[in-house]
């Protein structure tokens, strides 16, 4: 029983310890950024096929250059599918880039992936677990879904690639997500992050060549995009809820905020905000629908309103501040997101687009199940229990 024990607390010293170091030596080699205020057309996706329909045909329309990262790509057919329209491109001669998340993307099969190389993909991996901190790297992902072609149309959302973002998963069924499509001035930031990306996996450095911007004509909304790696989103998501007068609406599949930004919440909703939650009802990784439930008692006792999203996965990652901007990107209102993955957003000033992407939330909410405190009192003992256990790894959630 003793050596058990000093192999356990040597085991939780190493963790810490490499844990701390890891994350300290991320984030001095990979730095915040938060891009200029730019002039964009937006259009919002928020069904994989109609996102998939219009990404796959302006993929096949590009005539020098598709640069892809992306956190998941499956191995069913529809990735083979959108794999094979990569291949095709790159064996006409593109310079064709596929960036994917190590463990993201993992079971994305070696033999699919000598193929598209084969093809002339040249496809690298973001965050490879290794040494000296091999489990703050096992755990850091890189969770950006960035797609830039020919240095003029860019994508960034939620979709990851595969078949249950289309509905075709029969345990989390209709797949619910925002992903955006980008014209104008800020696709050269996209660009920017994307060779940023390549060259901390690959060291490939083409950072600030003038031949991948071209010059973009100003779009109708004013946008920026924000770029984070473990750090600072949370004060982000702080200094979003604080300029509140309104109304806060977060929508996101996972909503571990922690206690500071809790508070936040909470005192938002007692100068008088309305705040509006919505999340699934399904999960779609364990623990993380546990780990929500202690957040939730507060919130409700308090007179937010937070809706369980029903007719199938919801995965959208969207805050909505009064009628003054909107927030859509990658990152989940969670731990994980903020002090582990690499995230993007893009903040969006637009009242015409604001109101579009209200719409489509209330709309949602009509398919959602309002969260009542009596039903919220009545989960099982082991639900409780799991919630506790929950609690102790959120972080890595």
């Amino acid at each position: 029983m003793f050596v058990c024990f000093i192999v356990l607390t040597l085991v939780v010293a190493w963790v810490y310890c490499d844990y701390h170091a890891g994350r300290k030596d991320h984030l001095m080699k990979s730095k915040y950024t938060k891009y200029p205020l730019r002039m964009s057309d937006i259009d919002l996706y928020t069904d994989g096929t109609e996102l998939y329909t219009d990404l796959f045909e302006q993929i096949n329309k590009c005539t020098k250059r598709i640069h892809v990262l992306i956190y998941i790509v499956k191995n069913d057919d529809i990735s083979h599918e959108f794999l094979d329209i990569l291949s095709k491109k790159a064996s006409e001669g593109l310079d064709v880039r596929l960036l994917l998340d190590y463990v993201g993307s993992a079971k994305l099969g070696k033999k699919k992936i000598r193929e598209i190389q084969e093809k002339g993909v040249r496809i690298a991996f973001s965050h490879k677990p290794k040494l000296p901190y091999l489990f703050y790297t096992s755990q850091a992902r890189n969770h950006r879904k960035i797609t830039v072609l020919d240095g003029k149309t860019a994508y960034l959302g939620g979709f990851n690639i595969g078949k249950e973002y289309i509905g075709l998963d029969p345990k989390l069924g209709y797949w619910r997500d925002y992903h955006l499509k980008i014209a104008g001035e800020g696709v050269q930031d996209l660009q920017a992050q994307f060779l940023k990306d390549w060259f901390d996996s690959t060291g490939e450095d083409d950072r600030g060549k003038p031949s991948y911007f071209i010059p973009q004509m100003k779009g109708k909304s004013s946008q920026l995009f924000i770029s984070t790696y473990g750090k600072h989103l949370d004060d982000h998501f702080i200094h979003f809820i604080q300029q509140a007068k309104r109304e806060i609406i977060i929508c996101s599949p996972y909503f571990i905020p922690g206690k500071v930004i809790l508070d936040e919440l909470l005192a938002a909703r007692s100068r008088g905000v309305n705040v509006q939650i919505m999340v699934p009802l399904k999960e779609d990784h364990p623990l993380v629908k546990e780990a929500s439930m202690p957040y939730f008692k507060p919130l409700l006792l308090a007179g937010c309103e937070i809706y369980q999203f029903f007719y199938g996965f919801f995965h959208a990652k969207v805050i909505v501040i009064d009628d003054h901007f909107c927030d859509i990107g990658t990152a989940n209102f969670d731990k994980r997101s903020m002090y582990l993955n690499d995230e993007m957003n893009c903040i969006i000033y637009d009242h015409d687009f604001i109101q579009k992407v209200k719409d489509k939330i209330i709309s949602d909410f009509k398919k959602s199940e309002l969260l009542t405190y009596q039903a919220y009192q009545k989960r099982p003992f082991t639900h409780k229990v799991k919630e506790k256990f929950a609690t102790l790894i959120s972080h890595f959630l």
